[in-house]
């Protein structure tokens, strides 16, 4: 499994206080996607001065907000049945993903609770 990103992601319905609270110790937003999977999701990449990155997405069905890892990969479907053979589940359900023109993604459960966002860029080379 090749791994491009590996980095922390929140998830919550306060994201832009959340953002806010980054900026003040350095880190600057560097991309923003909005209408994630047709619904009202957003999400920030940002980054400080020593290269480190952070996500913060605003989803309102968060009743908490919720840490995750963020792990970008070359091929979803192989790391994908690989998590699932480790005991991961879908937290939307067996094979649900969320598709764009851009990337796939879904977030993954571990047995014991904790959480992986795992998606694949799609490069404008495997773009149709």
């Amino acid at each position: 499994m090749t791994i491009t990103t590996f980095n922390p992601m929140i998830l919550s319905k306060d994201a832009d206080n959340i953002t806010k609270l980054f900026e003040e110790i350095g880190f600057e937003k560097k991309h923003q996607v909005e209408n994630i999977d047709n619904k009202d999701i957003s999400s920030v990449r940002m980054t400080d001065a020593n290269g480190f990155h952070l996500d913060v997405a605003h989803v309102d069905s968060m009743e908490n907000d919720m840490t995750t890892i963020r792990m970008n990969v070359r091929d979803f479907d192989e790391a994908y049945e690989f998590f699932k053979a480790h005991g991961f589940k879908n937290a939307r359900g067996d094979d649900h993903t969320v598709e764009s023109k851009s990337a796939r993604s879904c977030l993954l459960i571990s047995p014991s609770g904790f959480s992986i966002q795992l998606t694949q860029h799609i490069r404008k080379e495997d773009r149709q």
